[in-house]
């Protein structure tokens, strides 16, 4: 299983959320390079980025860090946030960036999501982050009509390969990831799924990596020391 620890970016600085709650930020450095290494220092292949400030407002405040951490190069990074234009996708791939994550744009735009999707193949995935089991956009701040499982199968018929699939309510709040969730999940022939938020014990990692699941996404139980990388990457990290 890929595993992918967790850079999310706010104003420049690598911080982390609770259940997507912009008031409730606990910041861990001010350097994201410098976090980055530290993963590549652990033994890390992966990187998952996230610009906060994109998420919620569509700009490209984050975008000079991302591109320092994607210079240092020695890692396979995926960036998501603010992600809504086919010249955006253009501009972090350009940068060595390995795959673009859609989020908002694939709810409110399923069109130009297939687009992309057909466009770029396994350079596009879809964050597909659901409160409740309903999908949520615009930074988590709203909820759509469908179901997250309903929606990954629609993202699959249309050509989406990835999707890196968060329960709000385990994001960042050390109750443990949703398996019961991923055992459904996993059941989509042709989806590769990308587990993320609450992921925090080496058990949870292999139920994940046992019933198929392609990646998981590691945050906050990096941060504040529930797991160590470098046993994870050992143990069950894979090329």
């Amino acid at each position: 299983m890929q595993i992918f620890p967790a850079i999310d970016l706010r104003g420049g600085q690598v911080v982390r959320l609770c259940q997507g709650d912009y008031d409730r930020e606990t910041v861990y450095g001010t350097d994201p390079c410098a976090q980055a290494r530290e993963f590549i220092s652990a033994g890390a292949r992966y990187l998952h980025v996230v610009d906060l400030d994109g998420a919620r407002d569509g700009t490209l405040a984050n975008f000079d860090s991302i591109a320092a951490i994607a210079k240092q190069g020695g890692l396979t990074i995926e960036v998501g946030g603010g992600i809504r234009t086919e010249e955006r996708v253009r501009r972090y791939l350009d940068l060595g960036v390995g795959r673009c994550i859609l989020g908002t744009i694939a709810v409110k735009d399923f069109d130009f999501t297939a687009r992309m999707a057909q466009t770029y193949g396994d350079q596009i995935a879809v964050g597909v982050d659901a409160r409740d089991g309903y999908v949520a956009v615009n930074g988590w701040k709203e909820l759509s009509r469908e179901k997250g499982v309903d929606f990954c199968r629609r993202l699959r018929d249309a050509g989406v390969r990835t999707v890196i699939y968060t329960d709000i309510s385990r994001d960042g709040a050390g109750r443990g990831t949703n398996l019961e969730l991923y055992e459904e999940l996993v059941q989509i022939e042709g989806l590769d799924v990308t587990a993320s938020g609450g992921v925090g014990t080496l058990e949870e990692l292999r139920r994940l990596e046992e019933m198929g699941i392609r990646a998981a996404i590691l945050g906050k139980a990096l941060y504040d020391g529930r797991l160590d990388l470098r046993t994870v990457v050992e143990e069950v990290g894979a090329c």
